[in-house]
């Protein structure tokens, strides 16, 4: 990857493919995308109102999941125990 980039890092790498040159390179895609830029805007609203983690909350199938990762504490722990979060 080239240093002095105006956007930042590649979006788009594989180890597996390599280019031809000497010394041989990884390959890297030449294009940009902006699919960083989604996440940004999900946090600022989160900031703002907690709409996510209100969200995030009330999804049966993410509380399953984090219960069987062995995730605790925190708004889990108090949805076992009845108390307000």
């Amino acid at each position: 990857m080239r240093e002095g980039n105006p956007y930042g890092f590649k979006a788009t790498f594989n180890a597996t493919i390599g280019e031809r040159s000497h010394p041989p390179q990884l390959w890297v895609s030449p294009f940009h995308f902006g699919i960083n830029q989604g996440p940004i805007v999900l946090m600022i609203e989160n900031f703002r109102t907690g709409l996510i983690w209100n969200l995030m909350r009330r999804c049966p199938h993410l509380v399953v999941g984090l219960d069987r990762a062995g995730f605790t504490g925190g708004w889990l722990g108090a949805r076992k125990t009845g108390r307000p979060v």
